[in-house]
């Protein structure tokens, strides 16, 4: 059984820093491509891009709106990813969320990047910055 359990989440004023955990088993993690995603208050739906990824071999990639700000690493020994959040914005108020894909082969393996391409999701813990 695939679990993807979130933590770390929590309420800061601008300008502070959290450090999401997301915890993951039941797949071979090393092989997995794991990302970040967020839902922002009162919208429906997920965003329907990463925010942040990385694959397998630990190339990251980041969405231009976090950018310089967000780090998103994992330690293959603990099945863990984890988002270092900096310089916290009101903006970046939302729920987090980490989520688990095998790379799909087009030419070469690559890492998908939209939610609707990710089948595994944890519950999400809960980011609140205030200003």
């Amino acid at each position: 059984q695939v679990q993807l359990a979130e933590s770390g989440g929590g309420s800061v004023q601008s300008g502070g820093s959290l450090k999401l955990s997301c915890v993951v088993s039941g797949l071979p993690f090393g092989d997995y491509c794991l990302g970040w995603f967020r839902q922002l208050p009162g919208v429906v739906e997920r965003e329907l891009g990463a925010i942040a990824g990385i694959d397998s071999d630990g190339t990251t990639t980041y969405a231009d709106s976090v950018k310089g700000r967000f780090t998103i690493s994992k330690d293959n020994a603990k099945n863990t990813l984890y988002l270092q959040i900096n310089s916290l914005k009101p903006e970046d108020t939302a729920m987090y969320y980490c989520a688990a894909e095998l790379p799909f082969y087009a030419g070469e393996y690559a890492c998908p990047y939209l939610a609707e391409d990710f089948g595994s999701w944890g519950q999400g813990t809960s980011v609140t910055v205030s200003s």
